[in-house]
């Protein structure tokens, strides 16, 4: 293919949906706030997610062809790495061996020192976003400057189907507009684990 159009889109809250996570204890129990501004990812008050609608598209091209064409390039996609959980305990409760594999492969054509800033899934679950940070660590190890972390779910909830065009898009624009996004509603991470706000 010489051009693609890809994304994914989020359309629908269903009762039933929010019924379901919040049996699962995975939505932000945040009382008395705007539940928009109640998203927490790796924040140490964080409670869960905030379900949200959207859509993110986005327009893939090789690099020369991009060039060549003269077209607006906001970012390049250097490497990707994926890797299925398998079996673990429940949807909220990633499997850290299979995070670990799929940052692995992601990181095979890149020295993870020369990465300054990591769009995570971020989902402000506890065990979640645990599991991401703990993975990051081992990839991440004797690093000389700190590591940014974030999540767009901070900013506009979890769009599940759009969740990965929404970080790819907002990363797109951080390397772009050479400008490292904030996460919203961060105040101070657990563990005593420093973050970019």
């Amino acid at each position: 293919a010489d051009i693609m159009i890809a994304g994914g889109t989020e359309a629908c809250i269903h009762p039933i949906s929010v019924a379901g996570f919040a049996r699962m204890r995975a939505l932000c129990t945040m009382e008395n706030e705007n539940p928009r501004l109640a998203s927490r990812p790796f924040d140490e008050h964080r409670s869960g997610f905030v379900m949200g609608e959207g859509c993110g598209i986005l327009i893939l091209k090789r690099l020369s062809d991009a060039l060549r064409d003269e077209d607006k390039i906001y970012a390049t996609i250097r490497s990707i790495g994926s890797s299925s959980d398998g079996r673990g305990k429940g949807i909220t409760a990633p499997n850290p061996k299979g995070q670990l594999l799929a940052v692995q492969r992601a990181y095979q054509d890149i020295q993870p020192q020369s990465v300054d800033i990591v769009e995570c899934h971020g989902t402000s679950t506890i065990v979640g976003d645990r599991v991401e940070l703990e993975t990051l660590s081992k990839i991440m190890q004797d690093r000389e400057t700190p590591l940014r972390v974030g999540s767009v779910k901070s900013n506009i909830g979890h769009l599940k189907a759009a969740a990965g065009s929404a970080s790819l898009i907002k990363m797109a624009l951080a390397i772009h507009k050479k400008q490292y996004p904030p996460s919203a509603n961060f105040s101070k991470m657990k563990d005593g684990i420093e973050a970019q706000n």
